[in-house]
Protein backbone atom coordinates (compact mmCIF):
# COMPACT_ATOMS: atom_id res chain seq x y z
CA UNK A 1 0.00 0.00 0.00
CA UNK A 2 1.01 3.64 -0.69
CA UNK A 3 1.90 5.60 2.58
CA UNK A 4 -0.49 8.46 3.33
CA UNK A 5 0.84 12.60 1.94
CA UNK A 6 3.28 10.41 -0.05
CA UNK A 7 3.80 13.05 -2.87
CA UNK A 8 3.66 10.88 -6.55
CA UNK A 9 5.50 13.02 -9.57
CA UNK A 10 3.83 11.79 -12.99
CA UNK A 11 3.81 13.38 -16.70
CA UNK A 12 0.41 13.69 -18.01
CA UNK A 13 0.53 12.58 -21.55
CA UNK A 14 -1.48 11.38 -24.64
CA UNK A 15 -0.91 9.22 -28.13
CA UNK A 16 -3.95 11.33 -30.34
CA UNK A 17 -6.52 11.48 -27.21
CA UNK A 18 -5.94 8.50 -25.19
CA UNK A 19 -4.75 9.74 -22.45
CA UNK A 20 -1.98 8.40 -20.14
CA UNK A 21 -0.16 9.21 -16.52
CA UNK A 22 3.25 7.94 -17.07
CA UNK A 23 5.21 7.42 -13.92
CA UNK A 24 9.15 6.87 -13.51
CA UNK A 25 8.95 3.98 -11.17
CA UNK A 26 12.76 3.93 -11.08
CA UNK A 27 13.30 6.85 -9.22
CA UNK A 28 10.42 6.26 -7.28
CA UNK A 29 9.37 3.34 -5.91
CA UNK A 30 5.27 3.20 -5.89
CA UNK A 31 3.12 0.34 -5.53
CA UNK A 32 -1.08 0.89 -6.97
CA UNK A 33 -3.71 -0.72 -5.49
CA UNK A 34 -7.05 -1.40 -7.60
CA UNK A 35 -8.25 1.22 -5.50
CA UNK A 36 -6.10 3.60 -5.54
CA UNK A 37 -5.58 3.21 -9.47
CA UNK A 38 -9.12 3.79 -9.53
CA UNK A 39 -9.25 6.72 -7.52
CA UNK A 40 -6.00 8.73 -9.64
CA UNK A 41 -8.22 7.68 -12.95
CA UNK A 42 -11.63 9.57 -11.93
CA UNK A 43 -11.61 12.92 -13.90
CA UNK A 44 -13.62 14.71 -11.20
CA UNK A 45 -11.63 13.84 -8.53
CA UNK A 46 -8.45 12.76 -9.34
CA UNK A 47 -5.64 13.40 -12.29
CA UNK A 48 -7.97 11.26 -14.84
CA UNK A 49 -6.92 9.23 -17.55
CA UNK A 50 -7.48 6.00 -19.75
CA UNK A 51 -4.25 3.88 -18.63
CA UNK A 52 -1.72 4.68 -16.31
CA UNK A 53 1.82 3.41 -17.60
CA UNK A 54 4.85 2.62 -14.84
CA UNK A 55 8.35 2.71 -16.40
CA UNK A 56 10.40 0.16 -14.40
CA UNK A 57 14.16 -0.78 -14.09
CA UNK A 58 14.54 -4.66 -16.18
CA UNK A 59 16.43 -7.13 -14.74
CA UNK A 60 17.45 -8.28 -18.23
CA UNK A 61 19.86 -6.56 -20.03
CA UNK A 62 18.11 -7.65 -23.49
CA UNK A 63 15.89 -4.77 -22.74
CA UNK A 64 15.91 -1.08 -21.96
CA UNK A 65 13.55 -0.82 -18.89
CA UNK A 66 10.16 -2.85 -18.60
CA UNK A 67 6.92 -1.34 -19.32
CA UNK A 68 3.25 -2.09 -16.98
CA UNK A 69 0.08 -0.73 -18.17
CA UNK A 70 -2.94 -0.45 -15.83
CA UNK A 71 -6.64 0.17 -17.11
CA UNK A 72 -8.32 3.32 -15.22
CA UNK A 73 -11.05 0.60 -13.31
CA UNK A 74 -7.05 -0.85 -11.93
CA UNK A 75 -6.93 -3.81 -14.17
CA UNK A 76 -3.56 -4.70 -15.76
CA UNK A 77 -3.61 -5.08 -19.25
CA UNK A 78 -0.61 -6.48 -21.61
CA UNK A 79 -0.06 -3.93 -24.32
CA UNK A 80 -0.96 -0.42 -25.36
CA UNK A 81 0.34 0.96 -28.75
CA UNK A 82 -0.67 4.53 -28.08
CA UNK A 83 1.06 3.89 -24.47
CA UNK A 84 3.96 3.23 -25.86
CA UNK A 85 4.72 6.13 -27.52
CA UNK A 86 4.22 7.89 -24.98
CA UNK A 87 6.09 5.49 -23.36
CA UNK A 88 9.32 6.10 -25.25
CA UNK A 89 9.07 10.03 -26.00
CA UNK A 90 8.75 10.21 -21.82
CA UNK A 91 11.88 8.00 -21.06
CA UNK A 92 13.68 10.55 -23.71
CA UNK A 93 12.07 13.50 -22.30
CA UNK A 94 13.33 12.82 -18.97
CA UNK A 95 16.84 11.64 -19.92
CA UNK A 96 16.37 7.80 -18.45
CA UNK A 97 17.82 7.40 -21.82
CA UNK A 98 19.42 9.19 -24.11
CA UNK A 99 19.15 6.26 -26.68
CA UNK A 100 16.24 7.37 -30.02
CA UNK A 101 15.75 3.48 -30.58
CA UNK A 102 15.07 1.43 -27.20
CA UNK A 103 13.88 -2.33 -26.51
CA UNK A 104 10.75 -2.67 -24.11
CA UNK A 105 9.61 -5.75 -22.23
CA UNK A 106 5.80 -5.91 -21.34
CA UNK A 107 3.41 -8.67 -19.72
CA UNK A 108 3.08 -10.71 -23.11
CA UNK A 109 5.12 -8.66 -25.34
CA UNK A 110 8.96 -7.63 -26.36
CA UNK A 111 8.68 -3.81 -28.30
CA UNK A 112 11.25 -2.07 -30.71
CA UNK A 113 10.11 1.85 -30.33
CA UNK A 114 12.22 4.32 -33.00
CA UNK A 115 11.67 7.83 -32.11
CA UNK A 116 12.54 10.32 -35.43
CA UNK A 117 10.59 13.08 -33.27
CA UNK A 118 7.71 13.90 -31.41
CA UNK A 119 5.21 13.57 -33.97
CA UNK A 120 6.67 10.21 -35.30
CA UNK A 121 7.59 7.61 -33.46
CA UNK A 122 7.45 4.06 -35.00
CA UNK A 123 6.50 0.84 -32.80
CA UNK A 124 7.09 -2.76 -33.62
CA UNK A 125 4.15 -4.14 -32.33
CA UNK A 126 5.69 -7.92 -32.93
CA UNK A 127 3.33 -10.33 -35.00
CA UNK A 128 0.21 -10.75 -34.36
CA UNK A 129 -1.03 -14.03 -32.89
CA UNK A 130 -4.14 -16.34 -33.95
CA UNK A 131 -4.48 -19.50 -31.50
CA UNK A 132 -3.91 -18.76 -27.89
CA UNK A 133 -6.13 -18.70 -24.74
CA UNK A 134 -9.59 -16.75 -25.04
CA UNK A 135 -9.22 -15.93 -28.84
CA UNK A 136 -11.45 -19.10 -30.99
CA UNK A 137 -8.80 -21.28 -32.04
CA UNK A 138 -8.17 -20.51 -35.70
CA UNK A 139 -4.76 -20.06 -37.86
CA UNK A 140 -3.57 -17.71 -40.04
CA UNK A 141 -3.87 -20.44 -43.38
CA UNK A 142 -7.63 -20.84 -42.54
CA UNK A 143 -8.68 -17.70 -41.13
CA UNK A 144 -11.92 -17.36 -41.08
CA UNK A 145 -14.95 -15.14 -39.73
CA UNK A 146 -17.01 -15.82 -36.55
CA UNK A 147 -20.49 -15.20 -35.62
CA UNK A 148 -22.28 -13.49 -32.49
CA UNK A 149 -25.84 -13.48 -31.95
CA UNK A 150 -26.84 -10.19 -29.74
CA UNK A 151 -30.66 -9.31 -29.50
CA UNK A 152 -31.45 -11.49 -32.50
CA UNK A 153 -28.69 -9.88 -35.05
CA UNK A 154 -25.57 -12.10 -36.32
CA UNK A 155 -22.90 -10.09 -36.08
CA UNK A 156 -19.75 -11.54 -37.66
CA UNK A 157 -16.06 -10.85 -36.31
CA UNK A 158 -12.49 -11.37 -36.49
CA UNK A 159 -10.14 -12.21 -33.39
CA UNK A 160 -6.79 -11.12 -33.05
CA UNK A 161 -4.34 -11.08 -30.73
CA UNK A 162 -1.87 -8.05 -30.90
CA UNK A 163 -0.34 -7.96 -27.61
CA UNK A 164 -4.34 -7.65 -26.55
CA UNK A 165 -7.00 -10.08 -27.68
CA UNK A 166 -9.17 -7.91 -29.78
CA UNK A 167 -12.50 -8.47 -31.68
CA UNK A 168 -12.88 -6.59 -35.26
CA UNK A 169 -15.76 -5.70 -36.56
CA UNK A 170 -16.91 -4.44 -40.01
CA UNK A 171 -19.32 -1.63 -40.16
CA UNK A 172 -21.03 0.82 -43.02
CA UNK A 173 -22.10 3.93 -40.99
CA UNK A 174 -19.60 4.24 -37.82
CA UNK A 175 -20.55 7.40 -36.55
CA UNK A 176 -24.24 5.47 -36.17
CA UNK A 177 -23.24 2.22 -35.15
CA UNK A 178 -24.08 2.11 -31.38
CA UNK A 179 -20.15 1.31 -30.14
CA UNK A 180 -20.68 1.89 -26.81
CA UNK A 181 -23.52 -0.66 -26.41
CA UNK A 182 -22.67 -3.52 -28.55
CA UNK A 183 -18.80 -3.08 -27.10
CA UNK A 184 -20.43 -3.63 -23.70
CA UNK A 185 -22.90 -6.57 -24.46
CA UNK A 186 -19.58 -8.53 -25.77
CA UNK A 187 -17.56 -7.45 -22.78
CA UNK A 188 -20.19 -8.74 -20.35
CA UNK A 189 -21.99 -11.50 -21.93
CA UNK A 190 -19.72 -13.19 -24.34
CA UNK A 191 -18.82 -16.83 -22.76
CA UNK A 192 -15.24 -16.77 -25.50
CA UNK A 193 -13.66 -13.43 -23.71
CA UNK A 194 -14.39 -14.73 -20.01
CA UNK A 195 -11.46 -11.48 -19.65
CA UNK A 196 -12.83 -9.00 -21.87
CA UNK A 197 -11.58 -7.86 -24.95
CA UNK A 198 -10.92 -4.78 -26.79
CA UNK A 199 -13.88 -4.52 -29.62
CA UNK A 200 -13.18 -2.94 -32.38
CA UNK A 201 -15.31 -1.35 -35.40
CA UNK A 202 -14.23 -0.40 -38.59
CA UNK A 203 -15.32 1.04 -41.53
CA UNK A 204 -13.26 0.59 -44.93
CA UNK A 205 -13.07 4.03 -46.78
CA UNK A 206 -10.63 2.75 -49.44
CA UNK A 207 -7.84 -0.50 -49.88
CA UNK A 208 -5.85 2.28 -47.61
CA UNK A 209 -8.02 4.07 -45.27
CA UNK A 210 -10.02 2.73 -42.75
CA UNK A 211 -12.02 4.42 -39.74
CA UNK A 212 -12.13 3.39 -36.48
CA UNK A 213 -13.91 3.14 -33.12
CA UNK A 214 -12.88 1.18 -30.15
CA UNK A 215 -14.34 -0.49 -26.83
CA UNK A 216 -11.63 -1.07 -24.86
CA UNK A 217 -11.90 -3.34 -21.94
CA UNK A 218 -11.90 -1.77 -18.57
CA UNK A 219 -12.29 1.78 -20.09
CA UNK A 220 -15.16 2.14 -22.94
CA UNK A 221 -15.01 3.98 -25.87
CA UNK A 222 -11.66 5.63 -26.28
CA UNK A 223 -10.47 8.33 -28.79
CA UNK A 224 -7.64 6.13 -30.12
CA UNK A 225 -6.52 2.45 -29.74
CA UNK A 226 -3.20 1.59 -31.21
CA UNK A 227 -3.23 -2.35 -30.61
CA UNK A 228 -6.86 -1.89 -32.11
CA UNK A 229 -5.49 -0.44 -34.93
CA UNK A 230 -2.79 -2.93 -35.85
CA UNK A 231 -4.94 -5.58 -35.11
CA UNK A 232 -7.98 -4.10 -36.92
CA UNK A 233 -5.56 -3.78 -40.16
CA UNK A 234 -4.42 -7.18 -39.75
CA UNK A 235 -7.61 -8.83 -39.91
CA UNK A 236 -8.56 -6.31 -42.91
CA UNK A 237 -5.26 -7.95 -44.98
CA UNK A 238 -6.47 -11.23 -44.28
CA UNK A 239 -9.97 -10.24 -45.45
CA UNK A 240 -8.14 -9.25 -48.59
CA UNK A 241 -9.90 -5.72 -48.14
CA UNK A 242 -6.88 -3.96 -47.34
CA UNK A 243 -3.57 -3.24 -48.58
CA UNK A 244 -0.12 -3.67 -46.80
CA UNK A 245 -0.14 -0.10 -45.67
CA UNK A 246 -2.74 1.35 -44.29
CA UNK A 247 -4.05 5.12 -42.64
CA UNK A 248 -6.29 4.41 -39.93
CA UNK A 249 -8.46 7.43 -38.87
CA UNK A 250 -9.07 7.67 -35.06
CA UNK A 251 -11.30 9.91 -33.23
CA UNK A 252 -8.08 11.20 -32.19
CA UNK A 253 -5.96 11.22 -35.46
CA UNK A 254 -4.47 9.39 -37.61
CA UNK A 255 -1.90 6.37 -37.10
CA UNK A 256 0.13 4.62 -40.30
CA UNK A 257 -0.02 0.68 -39.77
CA UNK A 258 1.66 -1.30 -42.26
CA UNK A 259 2.16 -5.34 -41.75
CA UNK A 260 3.59 -7.16 -44.72
CA UNK A 261 1.73 -10.34 -43.84
CA UNK A 262 2.73 -13.98 -43.19
CA UNK A 263 5.10 -14.27 -40.23
CA UNK A 264 6.11 -10.43 -40.20
CA UNK A 265 5.91 -8.14 -37.41
CA UNK A 266 3.02 -4.94 -37.63
CA UNK A 267 4.38 -1.72 -37.47
CA UNK A 268 2.93 1.50 -35.92
CA UNK A 269 3.79 5.42 -36.55
CA UNK A 270 2.44 7.90 -34.70
CA UNK A 271 2.88 11.11 -32.25
CA UNK A 272 3.02 11.45 -28.64
CA UNK A 273 2.63 14.89 -26.66
CA UNK A 274 3.83 15.73 -23.39
CA UNK A 275 0.90 18.04 -21.69
CA UNK A 276 2.28 18.71 -18.56
CA UNK A 277 4.22 17.57 -15.30
CA UNK A 278 2.95 16.84 -11.79
CA UNK A 279 2.52 15.29 -8.70
CA UNK A 280 -0.16 14.44 -6.20
CA UNK A 281 0.01 13.94 -1.99
CA UNK A 282 -1.98 10.23 -1.32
Amino acid sequence: MININKKIYFSKMHGLGNDFVVIDNINQNVTFSIKMIKKLSNRNTGIGFDQLLLVEKSNNKKYDFYYRIFNSDGSEVFQCGNGARCFAYFVYLKKLTNKKKIFVKTYTSDICIKIINKNEIIVNMGKPKFNIHNIPKFHIDNFSLQTLNINNQIIQFGNIFIGNPHCIIVVHNIKKYPVGKIGKIINSNYNDFPDGVNVNFMEVISPNSIILRVYERGVGETQACGSGACASVVFGILQKILSSSVVVTLSGGNLKISWMGDTHSVYMSGPAEHVYDGYIKV
